[in-house]
């Protein structure tokens, strides 16, 4: 196949056929299949999409030789310096950034519907103690649906906008409610001078007895954690979310599904998952030891936060949060021992041949949660955290998967188990059976 063609030949059963090559907007290429079946009778086979683009896409686009993440165009490196989440949101969901006006009336719109609805708030008390606060999440979103008009592909209209913003603002109240429920605290109701970020930190952290102090560093890192983990393509739980809405599910009971995507430990629990390796690597006391386990194919034991499905270099959120992390750290004068592992781990395996060669670099999860346990968030609400942060993304791969009118997604399969003739005489024996 020629670099330029405009086609690729494909030869089966004595048929040679023209499949067409697309090319996105940065020289991403890709071979039609879509006619493959029709034409020959054969489909692909490629477990766990490692090398399928199921849909096209102009919301984010990543480079993984590269280390590039650009949403809408914009590098990652300036959203993060030059703007806040609720412009990154807005970003997502509309296709650019706000100017001031835009900005404001959407501000405004995230305020007006920041409450969560009276009644729901006494979901929370029937949650079992210890129920997990994304188990939580993902059912007080599904609920929304029964309390607030249905929005699903055949409305897209402003019913969509407001219920946009009403999500990407009442589940941080939800989470902030979860939160409270679990250490038997008041809930803190939203406040309309505070900011996305700081009404967050401050419904998670005052209390009567303590008020909470918010403090700029504070608001400013958790924007920056936000920004980061807002989209990142065709992920699991996006690829949920896609996948689920094309069946002309309500936006509510989609993006409940993506959270219960997230929750899983190889997705959104792996910050998580760093943290505890971190804190058992420290306890006992030998980082070299636990490189040695992680080279050794025949230990089970691997470091968390490396190596990333899409990036062969170093992941550029990971850079950023790198930064970030020792630099707040150092203004705050906070002093985290796991931050101290992490660092040694790091300068091992970027200078030894067994990761260099795989491209196992640090990942957005490996200083993620160390920010988080600065900013005094526990580790249960981690991933909750990250399902804030993806909010927009979601809702953004949503409203363009509706707008494209995409079919209902169904994958097809190579069947690999028994066939007639060898399950033949199986049912002899039985006797017809009345049915009721």
């Amino acid at each position: 196949m020629s670099e330029k063609s405009d086609t690729a030949t494909l030869k089966i059963d004595g048929q040679t056929i023209e499949l067409p090559i697309v090319t996105g907007s940065e020289g991403d290429r890709a071979v039609d299949i879509a006619n493959l079946r029709a034409r020959t009778g054969c489909v692909t086979l490629d477990p766990s999409f490692m090398n399928t683009a199921a849909c096209y896409s102009r919301i984010t686009y990543i480079d993984g030789e590269k280390g590039i993440l650009r949403y809408r165009g914009i590098p990652i490196e300036e959203l993060v310096t030059k703007v806040r989440f609720v412009e990154v949101a807005y970003l997502l969901v509309h296709g650019e950034l706000p100017n001031e006006e835009q900005r404001r009336n959407f501000s405004a719109l995230l305020n007006r519907h920041s409450l969560l609805h009276e009644d729901m708030r006494h979901f929370f008390d029937h949650f079992p103690q210890g129920a997990h606060p994304m188990h939580i999440l993902s059912t007080m979103i599904n609920a929304l649906a029964a309390f607030y008009p249905n929005v699903d592909l055949k409305s897209l209209d402003a019913d969509v906008e407001l219920s946009c913003a009403r999500l990407i603002s009442i589940v941080r109240t939800m989470a902030a409610f979860a939160y409270k429920k679990s250490i038997g605290e008041p809930v803190v109701y939203p406040r309309h001078d505070l900011s996305y970020c700081a009404n967050f930190l401050n419904m998670m952290f005052d209390s009567p007895i303590q008020p909470y102090q918010i403090h700029h560093d504070a608001v400013r890192i958790l924007n920056v954690l936000f920004i980061l983990h807002a989209d990142h393509e065709q992920n699991c739980s996006t690829t949920a979310v896609r996948t689920i809405g094309s069946a002309q599910v309500n936006l509510y009971a989609t993006i409940s599904a993506g959270i219960s995507a997230l929750s899983g430990p190889l997705h959104g629990g792996a910050n998580q998952a760093v943290i505890e390796m971190l804190r058992m690597i420290q306890e006992d006391g030998d980082v070299d030891k636990f490189i040695r386990m992680a080279k050794d194919k025949n230990n089970s034991f691997r470091l968390m936060g490396f190596g990333h499905r899409v990036y062969k270099t170093y992941d550029p959120r990971a850079a950023i949060i790198k930064r970030e992390c020792d630099a707040y750290l150092k203004r705050i004068k906070y002093h985290d021992p796991l931050l101290d592992v992490a660092r040694r781990i790091e300068e091992t395996a970027l200078t030894d041949p067994y990761f260099v060669d795989r491209h196992l670099y640090p990942n957005v999860d490996f200083y993620t949660g160390i920010l988080y346990r600065a900013l005094g968030i526990p580790e249960n609400m981690f991933t909750v955290m990250f399902a804030l942060a993806r909010l927009p993304g979601w809702i953004a791969h949503w409203k363009e998967m509706a707008g494209a009118g995409t079919k209902i997604v169904r994958p097809r399969q190579i069947y690999i188990g028994k066939t007639e003739e060898e399950t033949s005489g199986v049912m002899a024996n039985r006797e017809p059976q009345l049915l009721w």
